[in-house]
């Protein structure tokens, strides 16, 4: 069977905004062989054209418009969350120098006089389409290292992040043997088993409303409850847990493997921020992060070790089997208990 023909990549989209039907009918000529475009001839249009689906990559504006002219079309859209990384272009004949500070002042990218030079508007609309898409990809990156929240807090301000949170559920998973089980493999192996897993784990990550924090090796770290407050947080990730476990399970099916996870799970109050200035880290610290770390180290393969304080939330919910106490390294005795699933349904 052949393969199936890759999807052709759509043209940006264009919004040109003109009460003039004969400066329409010429941006239109000149932009149409290289982009889609579509068209509003005043401003109420041009924001109702704005925020419709799939939305335009740029938007060229004029200002002299009847009824709202281009500068409060532009006021607007960079008002609306929705709207506004879209850039704007004015094309105008206003060319006064005041006319085009308010211009940038609203929230415009750049300003092209009339009557207009075709190869200009056309370098104009390919660089801003450009950076745009420069943009998203850096966008994008930020999203692969920091929660969304994080990520946006930090575009927002600079200053150091850091959050004390009192409530939270911390899961470190770890492959058991995996190490001795690696220097039998080609590191282009060892890379695509890991990434085959762990991309498994965070989609099931995403799936239980679990943060991803880190990887460390063969150690897999997710907090519920940050960035985002949870009140179910303990709940959360008891699934999560549950689902890497299923997720071990359903690998080892399809690659004729054995490979085995060992959970620990902890709740509690932890410290929590974003570190470095050009390369960053968003990560936790404190009692809870470590408790979960020794539940984890000194577990069982397959099976998840919970300390008391999640056992207290997770009671009411899920089937908890007692271990007993045991000697923790830098903790002393604790009591703990395994989590073996949820609870049926009455």
């Amino acid at each position: 069977m052949s393969a199936a023909a890759p999807k052709p990549v759509e043209k940006p989209l264009v919004l040109i905004v003109d009460d003039t039907p004969e400066n329409i009918a010429l941006m239109n000529g000149l932009l149409k062989d290289r982009y889609r475009t579509r068209i509003a001839n005043n401003g109420e249009r041009a924001l109702e054209a704005a925020g419709k689906l799939p939305q335009p990559d740029i938007v060229l504006l004029d200002i002299m418009m009847p009824g709202m002219d281009g500068y409060e079309v532009c006021r607007r859209l960079k008002a609306d969350p929705a709207t506004r990384g879209i850039p704007v272009v004015f094309l105008t004949a206003k060319s006064a120098i005041e006319d085009e500070q308010m211009g940038f002042d609203v929230g415009a990218v750049d300003y092209i006089t009339k009557p207009i030079s075709p190869p200009i508007v056309l370098a104009r609309v390919n660089t801003h389409l450009t950076l745009k898409a420069e943009h998203e990809r850096a966008e994008k990156l930020l999203l692969n290292v920091l929660p969304a929240a994080i990520a946006e807090r930090l575009k927002r301000d600079s200053a150091t992040i850091a959050d004390a949170a009192e409530a939270v559920t911390v899961v470190f998973a770890d492959l058991v043997g995996f190490t001795p089980m690696a220097a039998a493999r080609t590191p282009t192996e060892i890379v695509r088993l890991l990434d085959e897993i762990f991309t498994a784990f965070d989609g099931c990550a995403a799936d239980c409303g679990v943060e991803k924090i880190k990887t460390v090796g063969d150690a897999y770290v997710a907090v519920a409850g940050l960035p985002l407050a949870l009140a179910d947080h303990a709940g959360a990730a008891a699934r999560f847990a549950l689902g890497m476990g299923e997720a071990i399970a359903r690998y080892n099916a399809e690659h004729g493997m054995a490979l085995k996870l060992r959970i620990g799970i902890d709740s509690g109050p932890v410290v929590a921020g974003v570190i470095g200035k050009h390369k960053f880290t968003y990560d936790l610290w404190g009692d809870t992060v470590n408790s979960a770390a020794r539940m984890e180290s000194h577990g069982e393969p397959d099976r998840i070790q919970v300390g008391e304080r999640a056992a207290r939330l997770l009671e009411p919910d899920f089937l908890l089997e007692a271990r007993g106490e045991i000697e923790v390294k830098g903790k002393g005795r604790m009591k703990t208990w395994w989590l073996t699933g949820p609870r049926p349904a009455a």
